[in-house]
């Protein structure tokens, strides 16, 4: 049997989760599931939250937001050495859900709460990072996305404006990315993808565990059951380059451009003289020098279905 945490970020998609969190309660209540919820005050409390659900017996916890709440949540949900405490299930309320539909997780309300009315569960890696935060060492772990430069940039622009999270989809992502670009400053990063160094101008880094980025499927042959992570370098692209050939990489419709290479890994780092940002999961967290790694079998998840 199981005893449910749903931790509800009330201000997920300009705030709509927040408005909508009744009739969700209502849903889940129809399910039968025993449940009870606490909600995020503040960023960063959904962590707190999550390990206060396992530490009091919860075996099941709910992320109920957007994929910086999921990410939040799954900071809570693990051990020391990045392994799972507690099943974690999600009802996608944010901007993107891009980790929603990574796992197949409908993003009608009324679907998704039906799952937990016998859902099964499947295991997969997460993605670990350590970052420079405030000049000091910190650690977090993500589902879907990481990455350094531009990507990152973006997100800042895009979350920056929030009626357009009220949107919902990809929007918000593809409108932040034309100032960015328009401004667009490469960095000199010292990458080493498994020991293999690369040191040259770069536009950004991605360094993915499932296949989506801002709503666009960039990595289209990504899985979070493989053990490796999914990388990309996108290099020392002019604007007009990055103008023409980024909506492919973010659409994932051609693999193959001249100045990003794309290719799998276990272990990234990345280091440059200047500090630049990055993003887990669709939030900015810190910045370089930072270092990637994958944890295989780390999570266990509320599906409907098998999803290998």
């Amino acid at each position: 049997m199981y005893f449910a945490k749903v931790i509800v970020n009330p201000t997920a998609r300009g705030g709509a989760a927040g408005r909508t969190w009744p009739f969700v309660h209502k849903l889940l209540k129809n399910t039968g599931l025993n449940f009870d919820a606490d909600f995020i005050q503040k960023s960063g409390q959904g962590i707190e939250l999550a390990r206060n659900a396992v530490e009091k017996g919860y075996n099941l916890v709910i992320a109920f937001g957007g994929d910086g709440t999921v990410n939040e949540v799954v900071n809570g949900l693990v051990d020391e050495n990045g392994k799972g405490r507690a099943t974690l299930g999600i009802i996608g309320a944010g901007t993107q859900n891009d980790i929603a539909r990574m796992l197949n997780i409908p993003w009608d309300y009324i679907r998704a709460c039906q799952l937990f009315e016998g859902f099964k569960k499947t295991t997969i890696d997460l993605g670990a990072v350590e970052y420079t935060f405030h000049n000091q060492k910190a650690r977090r772990y993500y589902i879907n996305t990481a990455g350094v430069g531009f990507v990152a940039d973006v997100i800042e622009s895009s979350t920056a404006n929030f009626k357009l999270k009220a949107i919902g989809g990809g929007v918000p992502y593809a409108i932040g990315l034309m100032p960015r670009i328009l401004s667009l400053s490469n960095k000199d990063l010292l990458i080493s993808i498994d020991g293999e160094l690369h040191k040259e101008r770069n536009f950004s880094l991605v360094v993915n565990n499932g296949r989506y980025l801002g709503g666009g499927r960039v990595f289209p042959d990504a899985t979070p059951y493989d053990g490796l992570l999914d990388v990309a370098i996108l290099g020392d692209l002019s604007k007009l380059e990055a103008l023409l050939d980024f909506p492919f990489f973010y659409t994932g419709t051609n693999t193959n451009l001249p100045k990003i290479k794309m290719q799998k890994a276990r272990n990234v780092t990345v280091d440059s003289i200047q500090k630049i940002p990055m993003q887990i999961d669709g939030e900015l967290i810190g910045e370089t020098p930072a270092t990637f790694r994958v944890i295989p079998f780390a999570l266990q998840v509320a599906v409907k279905n098998s999803q290998r």
